[in-house]
């Protein structure tokens, strides 16, 4: 499997994006997780580079993972502003960080979309007993 980081939804497209959103094909899919909704993020500039928020999508061949190359912790609903001021104390880094996450919602669902073969396969692994 290769895998490479994506710097714009639109770089994507909506079709592929879309097509390991909702594999299922389904009439009502999860709105966090479509195109639109980060294409829209991203093309109001409200999900940037300059905002702190700058897209670095995971894509695969058959999976995609929405991430961010983050500067900040401002707009994540993860309060990790303690950790990062401790890490500085102690003469680390903190940020950059590269965060999956959707940005501007505490909303839940997946992070990972993946094609419909391989959400059968993964379905299919975690129901046989180990």
């Amino acid at each position: 499997m290769t895998a490479r980081l994506i710097t714009s939804a639109a770089e994507i497209g909506a079709a592929r994006w879309n097509g390991l959103a909702n594999p299922q094909g389904l009439a009502e899919p999860h709105p966090f997780t479509a195109y639109e909704f980060f294409a829209a993020l991203e093309e109001s500039g409200s999900a940037c580079r300059h905002t702190g928020w700058q897209p670095a999508h995971l894509l695969a061949d058959d999976g995609l993972m929405p991430m961010y190359l983050k500067s900040h912790s401002y707009g994540e609903y993860v309060f990790d502003h303690a950790w990062a001021e401790a890490l500085e104390r102690a003469g680390g880094d903190y940020y950059p960080k590269l965060q999956a996450c959707v940005p501007f919602t505490p909303v839940t669902g997946p992070r990972l979309l993946a094609a419909a073969t391989v959400h059968a396969i993964s379905c299919s692994r975690l129901r046989q007993p180990q």
